[in-house]
């Protein structure tokens, strides 16, 4: 077998374990708790409803098309899969690892794993040059809009673990209210797309962060300081997406802006 034989080999393993681990988490489930039963013991704004994580779903069949399409033998030779197999191999590690640390309730070290799916993912989609320039129709659908979906989502859970894990340290928020906060985090938040926005182009990576503002409006409806910041970050999310979705390049000759 050879090496890039062997990398096709662990990319679909590596998206086995990881896919068949995050399914027992919540099947077995693993140390007798449920993912969403450990995220309800925390008081936490950032945390949207229950289905919101119904996203997984897509990242899992997105991931399955990743492996398949690179194991195909007209990608064995690929210079661009072949130089992301190591880091993706390390954002399932990372992936894997938090899912025990977060089961076994070590949320303090759920940081470090998730940091590093998150760094990972990030170079990979920088790597894949993801929205910069055409992508063939294949790989637009089997590796491009996966990894936007992937590190979407990631983006939001990185966000959502901090606040988390600070919740459980015990920080006070410098007496900030938890609204307050949540105003400010969603503005973070909103920011990043903005930045993905105007370099990327990216409408995907937009569409799951309003997907995961909405689903935080729908849990804390209840709280109209949360739900209204939360609807003002989903809309603005929304913009960014059809900014995404707008052509761009110079002005046709004869209409360039004056001066």
């Amino acid at each position: 077998m050879n090496r890039d034989t062997l990398r096709q080999v662990l990319t679909v393993l590596a998206v086995l374990v990881t896919i068949v681990i995050n399914i027992l988490s919540n099947a077995l489930p693993i140390n007798g708790l449920n993912t969403g039963q450990i995220s309800d013991q925390f008081q936490v704004y950032f945390t949207p409803a229950g289905y919101v994580f119904s996203i997984w779903s897509l990242i899992y069949l997105g991931l399955i098309a990743f492996a398949a399409y690179q194991a195909l033998p007209s990608q064995r030779n690929n210079a661009t899969l072949r130089a992301i197999a190591p880091l993706f191999w390390l954002s399932s590690a990372a992936n894997i690892a938090w899912i025990f640390l977060w089961h076994y309730q070590v949320f303090g070290l759920t940081l470090v794993a998730m940091f590093t799916l998150l760094i990972s993912l990030i170079l990979i989609y920088l790597r894949l040059g993801i929205a910069r320039g055409a992508a063939g129709g294949w790989q637009k659908w089997c590796v491009h809009l996966p990894f936007s979906l992937y590190l979407g989502w990631i983006t939001v859970a990185t966000i959502a673990n901090v606040t988390i894990v600070l919740w459980w340290a015990g920080w006070n928020g410098f007496g900030i209210s938890p609204e307050v906060w949540l105003a400010i985090v969603l503005a973070v938040a909103v920011i990043i797309a903005a930045l993905v926005a105007l370099t990327r182009a990216d409408v995907v990576y937009q569409l799951v962060l309003v997907w995961a503002f909405v689903g935080i409006a729908v849990k804390h409806g209840g709280v109209p300081g949360v739900a209204i910041s939360a609807i003002v970050a989903a809309v603005l999310a929304g913009l960014l997406a059809i900014l995404s979705l707008l052509p761009k390049g110079p002005l046709p000759v004869g209409r360039r802006a004056q001066p």
